[in-house]
């Protein structure tokens, strides 16, 4: 009986170590998957007013919570992609 009750008790140990490391997962996911208005600006370099006219004008999707404004990065980067541009290289038989 005390056999029993000590594995079950190195189980439940186990089990709450593995909760823990992936309550920490999610929680580090969730936070690469969005960033502040702050992030936005530094990774872009673009001005407070230049954000706030993105999210105005519905180009840059968004949420806010109590003030401040998060966005996620895979929003980011396909406004990125989609305003992509390759140059064309032009060669002497183009003319």
């Amino acid at each position: 009986m005390i056999q029993l009750l000590v594995e079950l008790s190195g189980s439940l140990r186990e089990m709450k170590a593995l909760v823990l490391v992936i309550k920490r997962t999610r929680t580090e996911s969730l936070l690469q998957s969005w960033i502040d208005g702050r992030q936005v600006m530094a990774t872009l370099k673009i001005s407070k007013r230049t954000l706030q006219s993105l999210r105005s004008s519905g180009v840059l999707p968004y949420s806010r919570l109590n003030g401040k404004y998060y966005y996620k990065v895979t929003d980011l980067n396909r406004i990125l992609n989609s305003n992509y541009n390759i140059p064309m290289i032009k060669t002497d038989n183009d003319d």
